[in-house]
């Protein structure tokens, strides 16, 4: 709760600071728009806008924990000034930090009210009794000033202080829906940014192969086939010993070999899931460090691709489990939201104060890469609740 009056009273200075940012901006870029420097003057504006727009991210994670990615910076379309204004000026989500400043001075007008109406007057209310016989109250010949009016005055800022706490989470949650839909990425921008980290991906993925079979299976079947003309060339000359201890030596390499090729073909697709999704979780869930209790509810299977996402996401958000929240049980449910999707829910009673690191990122990037979405909630004290939204079908 201190957070959220915190960013209420913060609101009302940041909300006059980036309307009159906007407004000195948009006003220089009118005067200057007959020159050919208004267009500059604007898509510099806009830059400004959107990293006024992710300090609110960064205060609203602190302070709501309410963690919004920032969507990626627009491409150059072409080299120099030139290309760097078109950009700019094109810049759907530079627009919508610079309408999120607009609408943040009015809401934090707003939050301000609800400080002053709830929590102040609530205060000033309750301890009305104490300050009998009080001028203070008769407010102007109201006549506040006897007993069974003061009572029923502090009765009224009894009422407001009960509602003041759901009245600032209503102000905050607004807060937090503009940021989702203003701040956070675009649906386009999300998929281009997914896309990327997708092609990324699957380059680096093809490095590790190629290194790992170069340096681990490459080099073992080498080894098996020298120890193996070795052995030819002594069962040649006669020497069944040194041949026999020559093929054993082949034969354990034969057996790392295989080993070494089985790990590779696991990290990129698990052979549990040739069985389904629902028995590749429960597989999980079994090894896992923390008692899991896990529920499948699936009308259809999902496809391949769906299917290893949603793997490879249970066993980060598990590992996460058991590494950091010191949970003793952790839920998982994979059911159907909607028709059509897929969510995932991981759920700890851990210790909580969980913030999105370098796992988590690249597991929000890799369920880009099919247009999901993660969610994580995860207050100081606990619960930790990770939510992954991905498509039936890829």
């Amino acid at each position: 709760m201190r957070g959220r009056l915190l960013h209420l009273v913060l609101g009302a200075p940041l909300g006059v600071l980036g309307f009159g940012y906007l407004y000195v901006v948009i006003a220089a870029a009118g005067v200057l728009l007959v020159t050919l420097v208004g267009l500059p003057v604007l898509a510099t504006g806009l830059a400004g806008a959107r990293r006024l727009g992710r300090v609110h991210v960064r205060l609203a994670g602190r302070l709501l924990d309410v963690h919004v990615t920032p969507p990626p910076s627009p491409p150059v379309l072409r080299p120099g000034l030139i290309g760097w204004v078109r950009a700019r000026l094109t810049d759907a989500d530079a627009w919508r930090a610079a309408l999120y400043l607009l609408l943040k001075l009015p809401h934090g007008l707003l939050g301000l009210a609800t400080i002053l109406l709830f929590w102040g007057y609530g205060l000033v209310f309750v301890t009305a009794p104490i300050w009998r016989p009080a001028d203070l109250f008769s407010l102007g010949g109201l006549g506040l000033d006897t007993w069974p009016r003061l009572l029923i005055l502090a009765l009224v800022g009894v009422g407001l202080l009960a509602a003041a706490p759901r009245a600032t989470a209503a102000v905050t949650a607004l807060d937090g829906w503009l940021l989702r839909s203003l701040l956070g990425p675009t649906r386009a921008s999300r998929l281009r940014r997914s896309r990327t980290a997708a092609v990324d991906d699957a380059t680096a993925r093809l490095r590790r192969i190629e290194r790992d079979l170069h340096d681990g299976a490459q080099a073992q079947l080498v080894a098996l086939a020298m120890h193996l003309g070795l052995a030819r060339e002594e069962l040649a000359d006669g020497d069944a010993p040194a041949a026999l201890a020559l093929l054993d030596t082949a034969h354990a390499g034969a057996k790392r070999a295989i080993v070494e090729l089985r790990d590779l073909a696991r990290g990129v697709y698990p052979p549990v899931l040739d069985s389904g999704i629902q028995p590749a979780i429960e597989s999980l869930a079994a090894r896992s460090a923390v008692p899991v209790h896990a529920r499948v509810a699936l009308a259809e299977r999902p496809s391949p691709a769906i299917e290893v996402i949603l793997y490879f996401s249970a066993a980060e958000l598990l590992a996460n489990a058991a590494k950091h929240s010191r949970a003793r049980q952790v839920t998982l449910v994979l059911a159907v939201p909607r028709p059509g999707w897929l969510r995932l829910t991981v759920r700890d009673d851990g210790i909580g104060g969980a913030r999105p690191g370098p796992g988590l990122s690249g597991l929000t990037e890799r369920i880009g890469t099919v247009d999901g979405t993660l969610t994580l909630t995860s207050p100081g004290g606990g619960p930790t609740t990770v939510s992954v939204d991905v498509p039936v079908h890829a």
